[in-house]
């Protein structure tokens, strides 16, 4: 199969998370760039596509008019994806218009600003029979499918408590005035939506919450903060869950925990043992059982489920981290649109990759959060 030709939208010069699409997917040799409206500055755009080796023909000064014009031209010469790596504010309506135009959709989480917007994605990707890649980026992880699958296999039981923490520090201090366009966008209410925190990383926590577990949040009670002073959004929040089986769990996350890096952390219990993963740690999975010794699954290993070998690139000790793990979402992506072009049917570890449907759960978390948060009931209902 041909190189499927990618266009991307924002991720210009200096921008961290456009390098990092870019880098995970050229990964596997699947993707292309083909061009891009890199910045909503036409010459800054310009200037970005240049150093990235486009021709000034690919690089576009809006990205309306790089869906219109490269769905005008043949399909063996236009692009057949866009990736979308712009702020929260700038997601919905570029993605709507490409899948309009007939083009598939890689798109940075959350999806949207709100959950209306989510829903009409959805029903549009319904209609278009069109694949939309969300970029949750910890389900890429070749430990995190091991647990999902030992999970599904019944190994540990029934589920019983999910417990999940997200960490950070960077904005301890008030860092949006001080200079930083990450930190001011993601507390800026016009561009991140209702929430900071919870939004920004409260909707990875949850997200493999329900990836690793099979389980839906049915119930939450939240105490939502915003900790440092003048600041617009939460940056700090604890939130009590109840899922679909029964089980109970509690979500942690924070934004000023000063010394804290990217702790992303999940333990999950069942009947007759447990799993824990450290996203700092992301080669080692640690199993636990009530009666026999604690066991540490290693990636690469032959020990390990299908699922997570196919997902994983390189022998074991050989650590494979952030990148790889989202090179496995564009991989598997790339791959399911590879299968539909020549008209196959992508198989099950092909299609293992975030979806529309886990874009709308995200935005409904954020909605019930913050409500839950303003909330003087203890509990309540997980509403999509």
């Amino acid at each position: 199969m041909r190189k499927l030709k990618m266009g991307m939208i924002g991720g210009g010069k200096n921008a961290f998370i456009g390098a990092v699409h870019r880098i995970a997917a050229n990964m596997d040799g699947l993707i292309q760039l083909h061009c891009g409206a890199f910045s909503s500055n036409p010459d800054v755009s310009l200037e970005s596509g240049k150093e990235l080796g486009l021709s000034q023909d690919k690089c576009y000064e809006s990205y309306s008019q790089m869906i219109e014009t490269e769905a005008r031209l043949p399909p063996e010469k236009r692009m057949d994806f866009v990736s979308i790596v712009t702020p929260n504010h700038a997601h919905f309506a570029p993605a709507m218009l490409a899948l309009e135009n007939g083009f598939h959709v890689v798109l940075d989480k959350p999806m949207t600003l709100s959950l209306e917007e989510a829903k009409l994605l959805e029903q549009k990707v319904k209609e278009t029979g069109l694949y939309l890649c969300l970029t949750h980026t910890y389900a890429g992880y070749p430990m995190v499918k091991q647990a999902r699958e030992m999970v599904a296999k019944n190994d540990f039981g029934a589920i019983r408590k999910i417990m999940v923490e997200y960490p950070q520090g960077w904005l301890s201090t008030d860092f949006e005035n001080a200079g930083n366009k990450q930190a001011a966008w993601r507390t800026d209410p016009s561009k991140s939506g209702i929430s900071g925190c919870m939004g920004d990383i409260g909707t990875h926590a949850a997200h493999l919450a329900e990836y690793i577990s099979g389980l839906k949040i049915t119930q939450i009670c939240a105490d939502i903060n915003t900790v440092v002073a003048h600041r617009r959004l939460d940056d700090d929040g604890n939130v009590l869950l109840k899922f679909d089986n029964g089980a109970n769990g509690i979500l942690v996350a924070s934004q000023i925990a000063a010394g804290e890096e990217n702790s992303l952390k999940i333990k999950v219990y069942g009947e007759k043992g447990g799993l824990e993963w450290h996203q700092m740690e992301p080669n080692t999975l640690v199993v636990k059982w009530q009666d026999a010794p604690a066991q540490l699954y290693r990636t690469g290993n032959g020990y390990l489920e299908p699922i997570a070998a196919f997902n994983t690139r390189i022998p074991s000790g050989h650590p494979e981290g952030y990148l790889e793990a989202f090179g496995n979402l564009y991989k598997n992506f790339a791959l399911t649109l590879q299968a539909k072009l020549a008209g196959k049917e992508p198989s099950a570890e092909m299609l293992d990759f975030p979806t529309v449907a886990d874009g709308v759960r995200g935005m409904a978390f954020i909605e019930n959060v913050i409500a839950s948060g303003k909330s003087t009931q203890k509990w309540t209902e997980f509403i999509i």
